[in-house]
C-alpha cells in the first residue's frame, strides 16, 4: 500500500529478524521492525530513494508487568480513514495525540469510535468485551487495524468456550451503549497484552474490578508466547 519495493523476500526477512533477537541475547523484551523507502532526498515522493531499507531493533523490558485495571476515555482526536487505519504504518500523529489526550485526563488510553459511532480501537491496541451473556465481543476489523495479538486472542478464546467460561465469540459492530454495559472490557496488543479496563469515561465497567475472563485470556496468551505451536511461535536459537 505504501508503494515500497521490499528488498528481501519474506523468508529472508524472517531469518534476519530471528537472528537479530538471537544476537541481542534479550529474553524479556520486544522486537520492532520497520520497512522504509530508504535514504533519499528528503522530498515527499520516494522517487529519490534508491533502495528500500529494513530496520530492526530489540528493546529490553525495563519495568515489571502491570496487570491492574485501568481507566480509558473516549478520544476526541479524529480516527484515521479506513484506508490508513487498517495499515500498519508510522503515520502515528493521531495515535500519539490520542494517547496524550488520555494521559491529560488521568487515563491509560483513549478509545476511538468509527464514523458510524461504533467502538473502533485504542491508539495502538484493540479492544474487546465480555457481555453479560458471556459472549466474547470484538469490533470488526474492516475499519481498524487487525492486530496480530487480537487475532491470536480470538483463537485462544475458543479454549474458554470449551471450558464453559464463554458462551461464544462474536466479531461485529459494537455500540458504545452495549460496550459500557459489558461485564468486562479489555485492551489487547503486543505491548499491553491483555489488560482489564475498569472504567470508561464516567461509567464503571462490570463490578469495577479486573475481570476473570480477561485474566484467563492473559494467562492463555502468556503460555502461548512461551510454548505456542510452530505455526505462530518461533523459538529463538540463543
Amino acid at each position: 500500500m505504501a508503494k515500497i519495493q521490499i528488498p528481501f523476500d519474506r523468508e529472508s526477512i524472517r531469518r534476519i529478524l530471528i537472528h537479530t533477537v538471537s544476537v541481542s541475547k534479550c529474553r524479556e523484551g520486544s522486537l520492532r521492525y520497520w520497512l522504509s523507502a530508504g535514504p533519499g532526498d528528503f522530498q515527499l515522493s520516494s522517487s529519490g530513494c534508491h533502495q528500500a531499507t529494513l530496520y530492526a531493533i530489540v528493546i529490553k523490558d525495563q519495568s515489571p508487568p502491570d496487570h491492574r485495571g485501568i481507566r480509558v476515555v473516549t478520544s476526541s482526536i479524529p480516527i484515521k480513514p479506513p484506508q490508513f487505519a487498517v495499515m500498519k504504518s508510522v503515520n502515528y500523529l493521531p495515535n500519539a495525540l490520542s494517547k496524550m489526550e488520555a494521559e491529560e485526563n488521568d487515563a491509560y488510553a483513549a478509545i476511538w469510535l468509527d464514523g458510524d459511532g461504533f467502538v473502533a480501537e485504542g491508539p495502538n491496541m484493540n479492544v474487546a468485551f465480555v457481555t453479560k451473556e458471556k459472549d466474547f465481543l470484538m469490533p470488526c476489523f474492516d475499519k481498524i487495524l487487525s492486530g496480530c495479538t487480537a487475532k491470536r486472542v480470538v483463537v485462544l478464546a475458543e479454549n474458554l468456550v470449551k471450558e464453559g467460561k464463554l458462551r461464544g465469540i462474536r466479531v461485529e459492530n459494537v455500540s458504545v451503549e452495549d460496550a459500557k454495559r459489558a461485564d468486562e472490557m479489555m485492551l489487547i496488543g503486543s505491548g499491553v497484552l491483555v489488560r482489564s479496563v475498569v472504567q470508561w469515561d464516567e461509567e464503571v465497567i462490570g463490578n469495577g474490578r479486573e475481570g476473570p475472563v480477561t485474566q484467563a485470556l492473559l494467562n492463555l496468551l502468556l503460555e502461548d508466547m512461551k510454548s505456542g505451536p510452530p505455526t505462530v511461535r518461533v523459538p529463538v536459537p540463543y
